[in-house]
């Protein structure tokens, strides 16, 4: 079994105000492991980016732990933290007068000092990240001349300039049209596998996830009986299919989940 990089033990997560907190979820027991592509799920306001933003230590968490190579997230500095954690988020770049090379070498900022001054071996990594994610064509190209799907590859790109051992994507998928939803998707699980990353990211593309994925983290809200909070399920997309957690997710009038083929069919 692959080496569990973050370990979240009974994870409380949202909002802290003056005068009284917004509990989002809580209760969260879960790992995202090296070496797979883990995909977090969920409905538009279930809380998915509260947690996207808790992990990527953008907003403190409630209470329990997050533990990343076993030590509490908390404890890193920032400079530690941006060795360790790279993010990229859904929001298009409004980059000008820019070059692809040198949008992918701002991922080296963390080791290259207050001037920011590349050397030799610093340029080295920057081609090796942009070769990774299939974009040397590219590197000579400024940033506002690139499609969607492009532009995502290059920040990609800066993330594994970066070197870190974890990387968080919101929506990386947001943009795209669906043959580039299927090669964005494919190359992140090619290089969790390939760099033995631990590669986390949050999508809508439900059946894209099932067939990609390596694990599901599926965000659902609770009856109201149940306290009105958000569960985590999660699993391997077979796992969770076998326990009628992904049916119960997705299926609506008109609307069925196969298990077996981890389908969804819409009635006509």
């Amino acid at each position: 079994m692959n080496k569990e990089t973050i370990i979240l033990k009974n994870l409380s997560i949202g909002y802290r105000g003056k005068n009284d907190m917004r509990v989002v979820a809580e209760g969260i027991h879960a790992a995202i492991r090296q070496g797979e592509l883990t995909c977090l799920l969920g409905a538009n306001g279930v809380g998915k980016s509260t947690l996207l933003r808790t992990l990527s230590a953008f907003q403190p968490k409630l209470a329990g732990d997050i533990l990343l190579d076993g030590r509490e997230i908390e404890t890193f500095s920032d400079k530690e933290l941006s060795r360790m954690i790279g993010v990229v988020l859904t929001e298009k770049p409004d980059i000008r007068n820019m070059s692809v090379r040198e949008l992918v070498a701002l991922g080296r900022s963390p080791y290259t000092g207050f001037w920011g001054t590349l050397n030799d071996e610093d340029w080295q990594v920057v081609d090796e990240a942009v070769e990774a994610v299939r974009i040397s064509s590219l590197s000579s190209r400024m940033v506002h001349t690139l499609s969607d799907g492009e532009r995502q590859k290059v920040m990609i790109a800066k993330a594994l300039a970066q070197q870190t051992p974890v990387i968080f994507l919101d929506e990386p998928t947001a943009f795209l049209d669906f043959p580039s939803k299927v090669e964005m998707m494919q190359l992140l699980r090619r290089l969790a596998i390939e760099q033995q990353k631990t590669i986390f990211l949050s999508t809508h593309d439900f059946e894209l996830a099932l067939q990609v994925a390596d694990r599901l983290w599926l965000m659902e809200h609770q009856s109201e009986e149940d306290g009105g909070r958000r569960q985590l399920n999660v699993g391997t997309p077979e796992e969770l299919a076998g326990s009628g957690v992904l049916a119960r997710y997705v299926e609506r009038p008109g609307i069925s989940f196969d298990a077996e083929t981890l389908t969804v069919k819409v009635n006509k």
